[in-house]
């Protein structure tokens, strides 16, 4: 009998069992791949950045920040921390406009961030294209990390304070009578509380207790070069659509590679990972008008993975369902940066010692909402 059974070993689930284990709660995690990660957590390009419109997510985001930036310091754990920043770029008066209008309540919100006119972003990303260029947003306490090194970390570190891992199990049904019953294609275990951070697969794990959690998977692919020396420091994000996307993002990793993703506009629904023969010449075009200086830069490998979304573009998290039952799914791609956050909500909320702004977080992110908004940085 385990006080907390988690659903799911990846960016949300395994740093949720670290924050459970870290205060002492028996916690056991299940999940169906051979190790931690192996889900939509190693798809992840590693990005982590607190530049959200929304105060509950810049409010998760700089927990994971704090969580990610003094590991290495804390543990002797290398996990590819490097503090490049983010910057949100606008070559149209209309995105100009619409970053700068969400200065004032992301730095209510705690977030270092400020507008850096045309010079100061060329400065920030030197041989960005200079034409029709109006400036962007800077919020240099972002950054990046290896999301594999950064799950596996957390997973060793919840296993020294206590918490089990059970590998290459499916779960089949979950039962309450009293206290859960999970049952996998294995095993049988109990627990008083359970947590779904199942994923691509929240919906079909929220099924199982008579919950529908609306996450809905759709497809995007990323792409990582060759490393060469250092040449710029953010994460640069263009959130113009253009034909067959909405936004495109791009970071120098620690090591030296680039790495870079898209969102396709339309959505591609679905959880394949197979990647496409379009996915790269689609990007390149983007990428090189807007920086010149990556046209000669050998592309490695590309891959596929999915965001399980939401309607608003925001995540569940809470409770819901029958007493003890738990949601922290639906992340819209963001798992990997808001996961440390989420773990330590949850870990308190299932404790009973959520802080006033849990309680804003979770009243933000809670399944009855009405969903009728739109993240604006998705």
């Amino acid at each position: 009998m385990h006080e907390v059974i988690i659903i799911g070993a990846g960016s949300v689930g395994t740093p949720t069992a670290m924050s459970l284990a870290e205060r002492g709660i028996t916690t056991l995690v299940i999940d169906s791949g051979r190790s931690a990660g192996q889900g939509n957590n190693k798809c992840a390009i590693g990005g982590i950045r607190a530049t959200h419109s929304d105060p509950a997510k810049v409010a998760l985001s700089l927990h994971s920040i704090k969580t990610f930036s003094t590991w290495e310091e804390i543990h002797r754990e290398d996990i590819g921390w490097y503090m490049g920043g983010y910057t949100f770029i606008a070559y149209t008066e209309a995105i100009s406009e619409s970053l700068q209008n969400m200065i004032p309540a992301q730095q209510k919100a705690g977030l270092n961030i400020k507008w850096c006119n045309s010079d100061e972003i060329l400065r920030l990303v030197p041989g960005i294209k200079a034409e029709g260029l109006f400036g962007g947003t800077f919020s240099p306490e972002d950054g990046s990390a290896s999301p594999m090194e950064s799950c596996y970390a957390f997973k060793r570190n919840a296993e020294r304070c206590g918490a089990e891992f059970r590998f290459g199990e499916t779960v089949t049904s979950i039962e309450k009578s009293g206290f859960f019953k999970v049952v996998t294609d294995r095993a049988e275990y109990t627990a008083a509380n359970v947590i779904n951070c199942a994923g691509s697969f929240g919906r079909e794990v929220g099924a199982m207790v008579g919950v529908d959690l609306p996450v809905y998977p759709d497809m995007h692919e990323a792409g990582i070069t060759e490393p060469v020396q250092r040449f710029f420091n953010p994460m640069v994000v263009d959130i113009s659509r253009t034909a067959g996307s909405a936004n495109y993002y791009f970071y120098q990793y620690s090591t030296g590679q680039v790495v870079f993703c898209i969102t396709p506009d339309p959505p591609i629904p679905g959880k394949g990972t197979e990647e496409t023969s379009t996915f790269l010449p689609q990007v390149a075009s983007r990428m090189v008008n807007l920086y010149p200086r990556l046209a000669n830069i050998k592309v490695r490998r590309t891959w596929r993975g999915s965001y399980p979304q939401t309607p608003d573009g925001t995540p569940i998290i809470g409770q819901v369902g029958p007493e003890g039952f738990f949601a922290a799914v639906g992340m819209c791609g963001q798992g990997f940066m808001l996961g440390p956050g989420v773990g330590e909500v949850m870990a308190r909320l299932v404790a009973g010692q959520s802080t006033e702004e849990d309680r804003m977080v979770l009243s933000a992110m809670r399944l009855d909402r009405e969903f009728s908004g739109r993240e604006a940085l998705k």
